[in-house]
């Protein structure tokens, strides 16, 4: 019976992860179109730090809670999802073209802050945390690059991209932004806790509750987001949508929650984090060459992500119930 209600209770936390961050990106674009900031830098900034809102809210009640393993593999996980699974959902839809912007700046970024986080967790291997410092470091790059995104949005903008003459009904507006972020904070700690609660019940582990169920789940924006803009032939917005996440998602929420609460893994946990975050770039590097090829991810590409992610998540699966992790043991590690 219990594992029913945390079932249910899951789906709700779901639901106000998603339906709060619809709300705050829509009241906060409504103001932001009041205050005339351009419709292209809000996209730039609020949709995207709103599509990301449900894993920042997952991970920093997990850092909160003392399930640091959960916090980045939630990450991990989500980043992994958007790769694999979203990229490759898409491309099979409709071959994603990749901009220029995207090849030499955003995809760039990705690869690089990811390399650094993993660094950083290699470089304290031997205690397994991201010091305060290390974490205000990656919210100040974070801040450099939503910067440098905001400049180069507003030097290529064209001059017909001029805010929105729209209804503002301040109310309205305010209702959207509170109501949003209180349904993404309680939708958080309803994801932590039931996901929490049903992986113990099953035997499942922080770290691999934390890449399936509460990745797939507050990644959801982002799969509707893309999935949509690829049937509306916004391929651009698709993959897009996907890169920005990822930044976000490593210096955002993994800076962010360091900041909170600083960031400790041991054991078992810091190996298997270890792997799982090693194999992330590595898909990063390989996708980020498929773009490259052809300037575009055609649809046997599409196809080769969507089976590698069914691939990863029946390793993730096997390591956790056999409780060894031979990559780990490989590097000299103990589990």
């Amino acid at each position: 019976m219990n594992i029913v209600i945390d079932i249910l209770l899951l789906l709700v936390g779901f639901v106000l992860l998603i339906k709060g961050a619809d709300f705050f990106v829509e009241g906060a674009a409504a103001l932001a179109g009041k205050l005339r900031v351009p419709t292209l830098v809000v996209g730039l900034t609020i949709v995207a730090l709103g599509t990301s809102a449900p894993e920042l809210a997952v991970s920093i009640s997990a850092s909160l809670g003392g399930q640091n393993s959960m916090a980045v593999s939630n990450v991990i996980g989500s980043n992994v999802f958007n790769l694999l699974g979203v990229l490759g959902v898409c491309s099979l839809i409709i071959p994603l073209g990749v901009t220029k912007d995207i090849l030499r700046r955003d995809y760039p970024v990705s690869i690089a802050v990811s390399i650094l986080f993993f660094l950083m967790l290699l470089l304290v291997g031997a205690t397994g945390e991201i010091t305060i410092w290390e974490a205000l470091l990656l919210v100040a790059l974070l801040v450099g690059y939503l910067l440098w995104t905001v400049v180069s949005a507003m030097k290529n903008r064209s001059s017909t991209d001029e805010a929105q003459n729209k209804p503002f009904v301040w109310w309205k507006c305010a209702l959207f932004i509170i109501g949003g972020v209180a349904g993404i904070i309680i939708g958080g700690n309803f994801v932590v806790d039931h996901a929490s609660a049903l992986g113990a019940a099953i035997g499942m582990s922080d770290n691999l509750v934390g890449l399936t169920i509460c990745a797939v789940g507050t990644s959801l924006p982002e799969l509707v987001t893309s999935v949509t803009a690829c049937r509306k032939g916004e391929k651009d917005m698709a993959i897009g949508n996907v890169v920005g996440s990822n930044i976000l998602n490593v210096l955002c929420i993994l800076g962010v929650s360091g900041v909170i609460s600083p960031i400790t893994i041991a054991g078992a946990d810091l190996s298997s984090t270890l792997v799982d975050f090693g194999m992330y770039v590595v898909v990063c590097v390989m996708t980020y060459v498929f773009c490259l090829t052809q300037k575009k991810i055609t649809r046997p590409e599409g196809g080769i992500l969507v089976g590698m992610y069914l691939l990863y998540m029946v390793y993730a699966i096997a390591r956790d119930v056999i409780g060894g992790e031979p990559f780990a043991m490989l590097l000299g590690m103990t589990v």
